[in-house]
């Protein structure tokens, strides 16, 4: 899966389940999968530039500010990724300050803009170049301190709640949702002797799924109604599986795989001697390679 064509939109896919605020935006990328493509050109293009035109120092603050969008981006829609630390949320905040701090400072010597204030005095002169490049912004001392002060707090108190929202780290509990596989169950119904369900990936480390060996269907007096098991689902036909998002759902070796941030709908025919029971609910069972078991009712 890593080494496929839609490697980085898989990527930008695992973003979905926890990003703050921008949820909305990676959901619309990710279920159009053209948009995402240009979404994922221009980011790229933008990334690069910015990067290069840091290196040499030119129109600083013009960049400073790609640089904090970018890490802004960073950390409100990966923020709460990182299996053995809190790494996504450090790349977003770091981010935040460095932009932050350039724009306040500007270029150094051995920089292009430099260059530009000192040899080529009628570019320099321009009233756009402090704003755009480097040299001295038109603030008196104490408006420049109180422009740093305001943007400092700022800064503290989103990097404070970012923290707290995503991994509990200011009070209560710490959490890390990268850790193991959680898979949530919803719209389960039994509709003209048909199972059918959605199944959403929303936690568990980034670079592997989790793969479901077994789906059990059981009636209120605990019979099992449908059983697939892990050569059932590493065959599953593709018929049966509705994916929504660019990380697909679909059939492995040896289980059924959910890549993180993955959603589909699963259908499963059930046997047509089966009478449904209209008095007690069913029980829908998914087990995890691990172990674990996530569970849903349905009322027939």
């Amino acid at each position: 899966m890593h080494e496929g064509a839609g490697y980085v939109g898989e990527k930008f896919n695992n973003f979905l389940p926890h990003a703050l605020l921008i949820k909305p935006l990676i959901e619309y990328l990710v279920s159009h999968a053209d948009a995402l493509w240009w979404f994922m050109l221009l980011f790229t293009l933008i990334e690069g530039l910015v990067g290069l035109f840091l290196l040499l120092g030119f129109f600083t603050r013009l960049m400073s500010l790609g640089v904090f969008g970018l890490a802004l981006g960073i950390l409100l829609g990966s923020g709460w990724l990182g299996t053995t630390c809190v790494d996504e949320w450090q790349i977003g905040v770091l981010g935040l300050a460095a932009g932050f701090t350039l724009m306040l400072t500007g270029g150094g010597r051995f920089t292009i803009d430099n260059h530009l204030l000192t040899t080529h005095r009628k570019i320099a002169s321009q009233n756009w170049f402090p704003w755009l490049a480097s040299g001295e912004l038109p603030f008196e001392g104490t408006r420049l301190q109180l422009v740093a002060l305001i943007g400092g707090v700022a800064i503290t108190g989103l990097t404070l709640l970012t923290n707290q929202y995503f991994h509990g780290g200011v009070w209560g509990k710490l959490h890390n949702l990268s850790v193991r596989p959680h898979v949530t169950i919803g719209d389960a119904v039994i509709n003209n002797q048909t199972l059918s369900f959605t199944v959403f990936r929303d936690e568990g480390a980034d670079v592997y799924g989790s793969f479901l060996i077994g789906i059990t269907l059981k009636d209120g007096a605990g019979n099992i109604v449908l059983q697939q098991d892990m050569k059932d689902l590493s065959g599953l036909p593709a018929s049966q599986i509705k994916n929504d998002y660019v990380a697909k759902v679909e059939p492995g070796k040896n289980s059924l795989i959910l890549p993180l941030g993955a959603r589909a709908r699963l259908t499963f025919p059930m046997e047509q001697n089966h009478v449904l029971s209209s008095k007690k609910p069913y029980l829908l069972e998914l087990t995890d390679i691990s172990g674990t078991i996530w569970s849903q009712q349905i009322n027939p």
